[in-house]
């Protein structure tokens, strides 16, 4: 976009070295701004900055992803440079906490894993004399209040997967697994919301900001979610507005994208899952999340479903020792597998309620039985069967035969089928919106601060 408004007319020497705009800034593949997508959490929060980093380096931009060293690997992979920080065997202590998929306490293991680095982005900015712009999963928005404390004329953006973290007081109906009663007023929702910060969030971060301000000789804050919404110009939402709509208490100024495309590790299905679709009825799909290392209640109760409804189904983890050991004929493991490719051959899909699932579920036109366990995935949950393309079983009242009820239930609605039709084509007409427009809007932000 920013080279297409150029026109014809001819561009200007940029301070830099390279041209210039019609509105005086540098053109892609010109500047030396260092643009930082900084990403934190397992591979679903990842795949989008990947996703992301691949377009801007495209277009010409100087790309670097800020993530745990646990995915570093795989970033490199992709072609793009990682800013690693922690060590893979800290990441995969956090993994193999239980607590991580504990409703109450999951937010704390998942902070305890990212406290100690929140100096990364201030030191990475240093290196660049300041030089940067900040693109940041909320996780790293603590780190990047830091890095802008240090370099006022830093740009930072915030990139929200999902809506649960917008923290409206509007468009809420469920808090965690607490459904929440339709008339409630918007009030007392606030104060749900202040209660959560003040009682919940700010005992377990603010110890580890304050720290860090103080090395730093500024004064301590008192208020986590002032730091979320003040720390950040722009903000960006990675959903379209038929899936969250823009709400009245939202950080502004706000921009839709749409649901990212995945940056897939292989877009193909294997020989062996393929052989397994072709030989009989489309099976029923069940991850718990790529990340997910307690699954093994889960997958027990998936196979015996699977056994009562008489169908066929497909195991989806990266640990195979949380999967049954002896898996029958009609069952198959993957420790992989392209959602974008799976699931259009699908019966159903039970999932954890990732966003990144249910993007791919939505694109599909696949039914889902959402098992949410903490996050954002409650909230998903609702929203998808608000759509009327999903059932919300929470993962602790999870049981074979539950399941088989709800698996039952969506393969014979047709309700559900036709919204899954109305929905697929949603998600396909609407798609992401092009990378030139999450570049204009940071570039506005830049140039707004010169």
């Amino acid at each position: 976009m920013l080279s297409a408004l150029s026109g014809s007319i001819e561009p200007r020497p940029c301070a830099q070295g390279g041209e210039m705009d019609r509105d005086g800034r540098p053109q892609a593949g010109e500047d030396s701004t260092l643009w930082v997508l900084a990403c934190s959490g397992t591979g679903g929060d990842i795949l989008p900055f990947i996703d992301l980093g691949k377009r801007l380096a495209e277009r010409g931009r100087r790309v670097r992803l800020a993530a745990p060293a646990y995915h570093a690997d795989w970033i490199r992979r992709q072609g793009l440079d990682c800013e690693a920080f922690g060590s893979k065997a800290a990441f995969q202590a956090c993994l193999d906490d239980p607590d991580l998929w504990d409703e109450r306490k999951g937010f704390g293991v998942v902070w305890r894993s990212v406290a100690p680095h929140l100096q990364v982005l201030r030191e990475l900015a240093a290196r660049e004399s300041g030089r940067c712009v900040l693109l940041c999963h909320p996780l790293m928005l603590a780190a990047a209040h830091l890095a802008k404390a240090a370099y006022p004329d830093l740009t930072v953006a915030a990139l929200y997967l999902s809506p649960s973290g917008l923290c409206s007081s509007h468009d809420m109906q469920v808090l965690g697994s607490l459904t929440l009663p339709a008339r409630l007023p918007v009030s007392w929702k606030r104060q749900l919301w202040r209660c959560l910060y003040r009682l919940g969030l700010d005992p377990q971060v603010l110890p580890a900001i304050n720290a860090a301000r103080r090395e730093m000789g500024l004064p301590p804050l008192r208020s986590f979610q002032r730091l979320l919404s003040e720390t950040p110009e722009q903000v960006f939402g990675g959903f379209p507005s038929w899936f969250a709509a823009p709400q009245p208490d939202w950080p502004s100024p706000y921009q839709e994208l749409g649901f990212p495309q995945a940056a897939e590790r292989d877009g193909t299905l294997s020989a062996e899952l393929q052989a397994f679709i072709d030989a009989g009825p489309a099976p029923v799909v069940f991850t718990p999340g790529t990340g997910h290392r307690h699954a093994r209640g889960y997958f027990e109760a998936a196979l015996a479903a699977l056994a009562a409804v008489g169908g066929r189904g497909i195991f989806i983890t990266p640990y195979r020792d949380q999967v049954p050991e002896a898996l029958p004929g009609h069952v198959l493991w993957q420790p992989h597998a392209p959602f974008s490719a799976i699931l259009p051959k699908a019966a159903a899909v039970v999932h954890h309620g990732g966003i990144g699932t249910c993007a791919e579920a939505f694109r599909a036109g696949v039914p889902q039985l959402i098992c949410p366990y903490a996050f954002d995935q409650f909230d998903n949950g609702w929203r998808a069967r608000r759509l009327g393309v999903a059932e919300v079983l929470p993962a602790r009242k999870l049981s074979a035969k539950k399941l088989a009820a709800a698996l039952r239930r969506l393969s014979a609605s047709g309700e559900v089928a036709r919204a899954c039709e109305r929905t697929a084509a949603q998600a396909r007409a609407s798609g992401f919106a092009s990378v030139e427009l999450l570049e204009q809007a940071l570039m506005d932000a830049v140039w707004a601060r010169r």
